[in-house]
């Protein structure tokens, strides 16, 4: 391994993979295969589908978003569980580091649109894997429970192909686009972030004491 990858294997304050929480889990997704890919796409899927997407979660300081805090609660925001798979990614020796991108979301709850104030979804974070020579995107937000429920294909990931968000739901309407990518990096721009959040949704108290998993019951009910 190069100098320059070097840094996409090592521990942070938020991608705490030291923490022994963070290895058992990864240890015990990874699988018993040696091959990489194999055992990135065990990581993807365990932290896809184990970790529940809350966008109510987002806590920007550091004790907030680690990985470690994320595998304690059971659910996370697309960065929380970003991170979570880098660090998991890199446990098992495997380089992996942040990207992030906005988006554009049109399948939202009627009180996220609300406290947003817009469909934009500023700093969205996925993964990206150094896997087989190339690195390769991994979104592993949306657990295959709340896509059954918006009717969503869930995000599969191979390994070698990027997993990135559907224009389109199951029945032809909009989805998802990107409009800005920010870039992949070793570790998450808090500052960066936190300073965008708080210049553009204004987030207060209401933001975290919403429950999503009860609007999207509701939501998505059939009469």
């Amino acid at each position: 391994m190069n100098s320059e990858m070097r840094i996409y294997l090592q521990p942070s304050a938020t991608i705490d993979f030291d923490q022994e929480t963070v290895s058992v889990f990864a240890a015990e997704n990874a699988g018993s295969s040696a091959d990489r890919t194999r055992q990135a796409v065990g990581l993807y899927y365990a932290v896809r589908d184990g970790i529940r997407y809350d966008p109510y979660t987002i806590d920007l300081s550091i004790e907030g978003i680690r990985a470690s805090a994320t595998l304690r609660s059971g659910r996370g925001w697309c960065v929380a569980k970003a991170i979570l798979l880098a660090a998991c990614c890199r446990a098992v020796g495997i380089p992996a580091r942040l990207g992030f991108a906005d988006v554009r979301n049109h399948l939202t709850t009627r009180r996220m649109r609300s406290l947003m104030k817009t469909d934009r979804f500023l700093w969205h974070g996925y993964a990206s894997i150094f896997l087989e020579g190339v690195w390769v995107k991994a979104t592993p937000a949306f657990n295959i429970e709340l896509c059954e429920r918006f009717r969503l294909r869930p995000l599969d990931f191979d390994g070698r192909s990027d997993s990135l968000y559907q224009p389109f739901d199951l029945d032809g309407r909009r989805h998802m686009e990107y409009l800005v990518y920010h870039g992949e990096f070793a570790d998450v721009p808090l500052d960066r972030i936190a300073e965008t959040f708080r210049r553009e949704y204004g987030m207060d108290s209401a933001w975290n004491q919403a429950d999503f998993d009860r609007e999207v019951e509701r939501e998505t009910r059939k009469v």
